[in-house]
């Protein structure tokens, strides 16, 4: 049995699912509302929701996509009985996560949320080529016009920022200078760019994307500023072997063994720029053909 962690209507779920039903392999899909009750039936832990129920002895592999395995939690009106049992109980979660990631997987709930400072240390580690970039509340030091701006969480998305209303963090040129201090922000040397480079890593094995989007001014610096009246062209494309091996080299430091990459190719540079262990990737698998479903589906 498959499990497959993920988000309600999550899209490339959907598309891996249907591959896993071509190819007649059984499945739970696990929503992020889904709250589980830990229980144990002759002397096996069982996971029971309102949507699902399984032994995690009958789990053979798992998908962690996105969203995360909740849990139900007793609390007890004694606060000293409660503390014991709160953390009692994170113990017995935490280990039905770490049994679960035990088996053939593919990402972890447990190291979803990577830190991106630490990742371009260890792409530097790798011999990736990084941009120069550095930390600092004041733009004193800064080089107007070359260098950006750009967000070190995960999350580029800021919910219900007005009413009604959510907005999207994009790479920023900075352009002029600020008068007073600011909150400790992420600067990077801008790099004029050929073009950027997705890629899809898979337990070793890389499918790139080239996406001509310096052509555009809208997604020039930041591609995810989609045009969607005139798309920026992609094409399927080989990164050299030895960007491969580095790439092999930081995932396996990162201790991931899927994610999405995106690079700048500058002349005769490829410029690491992050790794996202959810990324999107179903566009271009469509794209450029790659089947990218149907290779998880056949690694689960």
């Amino acid at each position: 049995m498959i499990l497959i962690i993920s988000q309600n209507n999550e899209i490339t779920t959907t598309e891996v699912i249907k591959w896993l039903q071509k190819l007649d392999k059984s499945f739970i899909r696990v929503h992020e509302d889904e709250i589980f009750d830990i229980k144990i039936q002759e002397k096996r832990i069982y996971l029971e929701s309102l949507r699902n129920c399984f032994f995690i002895d009958e789990i053979s592999s798992v998908w962690y996509r996105r969203g995360r395995l909740k849990f139900n939690r007793l609390y007890y009106k004694n606060e000293a009985i409660n503390l014991h049992m709160n953390e009692y109980q994170h113990w017995l979660e935490d280990y039905v996560i770490k049994v679960l990631e035990s088996k053939k997987h593919i990402n972890k709930q447990s190291n979803c949320d990577i830190n991106k400072l630490l990742v371009l240390e260890e792409a530097q580690k790798a011999g990736l080529d990084v941009p120069s970039y550095f930390l600092t509340d004041n733009t004193d030091h800064v080089t107007l016009n070359k260098t950006i701006i750009k967000t070190i969480g995960g999350n580029p998305r800021m919910e219900s920022i007005l009413k009604d209303s959510s907005g999207m963090m994009y790479t920023t040129v900075v352009q002029e200078n600020e008068n007073k201090n600011f909150f400790i922000t992420f600067f990077q040397e801008k790099i004029e760019k050929n073009f950027e480079i997705r890629s899809f890593y898979l337990n070793g094995k890389v499918w790139s994307t080239a996406i001509f989007s310096q052509n555009d001014n809208q997604t020039k610096i930041d591609f995810r500023k989609y045009n969607d009246e005139k798309p920026n062209r992609k094409v399927p494309y080989n990164l050299p072997k030895n960007i491969e091996q580095k790439i092999h080299l930081l995932m396996q430091s990162l201790d991931l063994n899927s994610g999405s990459l995106d690079f700048i190719k500058n002349d005769g540079k490829y410029y690491f720029l992050e790794v996202n262990p959810v990324g999107q990737f179903l566009g271009i698998s469509v794209i450029c053909n790659y089947l990218l479903e149907k290779e998880i589906a056949d690694y689960l």
